[in-house]
């Protein structure tokens, strides 16, 4: 993967981001060092299978932490290496997920798994929840995924969020599905190849060819 800037320069970045709003420990430090190649393969792997142009350098995966959107799915997926390493220590995993709110409005907490694949554009006040997430999801800004009385949707593979768009609570949502901007589905099931306008209960759901 082509990174716009070293490994020593990115560790310096994060290090300092990190100490400037929270302070790092000397232990912290040397966790985001051992964390950060496994990082940065879960990054490639994600990016890599993006077909946004800005992903992509020179027909080669690439990576710029001064790119927004690039920048919050590398640092979530930083959290949940550090947390992954060791869940009884959270509290750096805790600061990374911090960082991510502070500088990209998007919630994305570590202990959600989001899948090996997924893409964000503009996600400004979107809140990722604990529902099941499956490979290429995409999501843009101000869009919601959150349980009803505990219980979480199960999302398919190839599902788009677009703005404002919510999924709530006892939903499975089928492979290849768009959800058109503002649409609110709660407790509610979407079958594969569907286009869906609306709110529950009263949505609408095309077809897709």
């Amino acid at each position: 993967m082509n990174i716009a800037i070293s490994h020593a320069l990115l560790l310096s970045l994060l290090k300092k981001q990190l100490d400037n709003s929270f302070i790092l420990t000397d232990n912290e430090e040397k966790c985001i060092e051992r964390c950060l190649s496994e990082t940065l393969i879960k990054t490639e792997l994600c990016f890599s299978n993006t077909p946004n142009k800005y992903y992509t350098k020179n027909n080669e995966t690439y990576f710029s932490p001064y790119h927004s959107g690039q920048y919050s799915i590398f640092l979530y997926f930083l959290s949940r290496t550090v947390f992954e390493e060791n869940s009884e220590n959270n509290i750096l995993a805790d600061k990374i997920y911090y960082l991510n709110k502070i500088m990209n409005s998007v919630d994305i907490y570590y202990e959600v798994k989001m899948p090996e694949i997924f893409m964000l554009d503009h996600p400004l006040g979107s809140v990722m929840g604990r529902a099941k997430y499956g490979n290429f999801f995409t999501f843009s800004q101000q869009c919601t995924i959150g349980n009803n009385k505990g219980v979480f949707p199960v999302i398919g593979e190839h599902v788009t969020m677009y703005s404002g768009s919510k999924i709530i609570g006892k939903c499975s949502i089928g492979n290849h599905v768009t959800i058109a901007a503002n649409t609110y589905i709660k407790d509610t099931n979407i079958p594969d190849n569907s286009i869906v306008f609306g709110s529950s209960p009263n949505l609408t759901i095309k077809t897709k060819k």
